[in-house]
């Protein structure tokens, strides 16, 4: 299990049934389910029975604090109010040249690593959204240096909470062996550099980046978040808005690199709607085929594989009985692969997800952003990071998959490549 869960919970979806009882680490009961009746009742229908578990309230509670990622009811909905502001069509417009020139930066960076030969694009393609990530949240003041560390401590640290997790019985020995005290000190650093950025910005004048939004919310006695919790909810929009992107990017161009006939049609979109112009938030709507590709990619590959909750009072859908305190574990790479709502599901097949075929799909099949309530709350800027990303890339390079991988999944918080994505990137040559 701890090598490789969705294998595990794949092999007895087919043993069992689409809703099972498994054991995690050999320790705790949860309810496994791919079954969509199930998951919108937990995530929709009934989402204020089911918090969030352990992982999410007490593991990452302990290094990230209280914020979007690790509250729940009444606290929880006025963050989200308050930071929705941050995601709406105005700001993403104002966050676009933030974005683009952070993109600019990474692309000569990339330019420079590309042209020696062979890359594993995976913790490329992870430096480039972080940075962008960080840019939209603190400006273009960040320094490149305060950038690594910062990803460095949070990629380690959701390593080590996955290990809390899955392994739940070497918690003794994390504790009295420096592990757990060596990654607090981690997030320490990291808190420190993050919280000189917003102490600064108190002194300065307003910015148009998402730091600006937090400082500028309002509760409705009139006083704003503390630095604290301004630090709190910057740090959890840095773990949930970075690596999702970068992983639906490296499986996207692993996926389009065995496609040429979908290549050459997301290119010839591209060209058709930017030509030579950057990608604003105003073509999002306008790239139709290359939207498509990306949510397939998102369903062979959904970054958040799977989504956990926690049953507060007894309760049933169907014939499931769901008792008071039952961890819910919501399958999402299950549910993306099940023959019964995807045929041929390991395909990898654009033409599911036009107008017409998406208007098809049994609900809460495809979950590439959560569902319900609780449903990521950046997903639109998540989709215009990707567009702009990939359209820049596309435009700029031809690329091949390095002869003699093998390319799998590694389900950490995220759904990871395994080995890396090692690829060839050359100039594009132009018709």
């Amino acid at each position: 299990m701890a090598r490789n869960p969705v294998q595990v919970l794949s092999k007895y979806t087919e043993l069992y049934g689409d809703t099972f009882q498994f054991y995690l680490g050999g320790l705790k009961g949860a309810i496994v389910t791919t079954n969509p009746s199930v998951i919108q009742h937990v995530l929709k229908t009934n989402a204020e029975n089911y918090q969030k578990s352990e992982i999410q309230v007490k593991r990452m509670g302990h290094f990230l604090g209280k914020g979007l990622l690790t509250t729940h009811g009444e606290a929880w909905r006025t963050q989200r109010r308050l930071i929705q502001k941050g995601f709406d069509r105005k700001q993403l417009e104002a966050l676009s040249s933030i974005m683009q020139d952070s993109l600019a930066e990474s692309l000569r960076d990339f330019d420079r690593q590309a042209s020696l030969g062979p890359v594993d694009i995976y913790p490329h393609l992870m430096k480039m959204t972080f940075a962008m990530v960080a840019r939209s949240l603190f400006g273009a003041r960040l320094k490149d240096d305060d950038i690594d560390l910062v990803s460095h401590t949070i990629c380690t640290v959701q390593e080590f909470i996955v290990r809390q997790t899955i392994q739940p019985y070497l918690n003794p020995w994390f504790a009295v062996s420096g592990e757990l005290r060596r990654h607090e000190d981690m997030r320490v650093r990291a808190d420190g550099i993050l919280m000189a950025y917003i102490k600064e910005r108190r002194s300065q004048a307003p910015g148009h980046d998402l730091l600006q939004t937090l400082m500028d919310a309002r509760y409705s006695d009139g006083e704003g978040m503390s630095d604290e919790l301004v630090l709190s909810e910057s740090m959890q929009l840095l773990v949930a808005g970075h690596e999702t992107s970068s992983n639906a990017l490296s499986w996207l161009l692993y996926l389009l690199s065995s496609r040429p006939d979908c290549l050459e049609r997301v290119q010839e979109e591209l060209d058709s709607v930017l030509g030579e112009a950057p990608l604003s938030h105003s073509d999002v709507l306008k790239l139709g085929f290359t939207t498509q590709v990306i949510m397939e990619g998102l369903r062979l590959y959904p970054p958040f594989w799977m989504i956990d909750r926690m049953a507060v009072a007894d309760d049933s859908v169907g014939d499931l009985e769901i008792p008071r305190g039952s961890t819910i574990i919501v399958y999402v790479y299950g549910a993306h692969h099940a023959s019964r709502y995807w045929p041929d599901p390991e395909s990898f097949d654009p033409e599911r997800f036009t107008k017409a075929n998406a208007m098809l799909h049994t609900p809460f099949t495809h979950l590439p952003f959560g569902g319900g309530p609780r449903g990521c709350i950046g997903g639109h800027y998540a989709m215009l990071q990707v567009l702009m990303i990939l359209s820049s890339l596309l435009r700029r390079y031809d690329f091949q998959l390095t002869p003699g991988q093998t390319i799998e999944a590694r389900p950490m918080v995220i759904l990871r490549p395994r080995h890396g994505i090692r690829m060839t990137f050359t100039e594009a040559v132009t018709a």
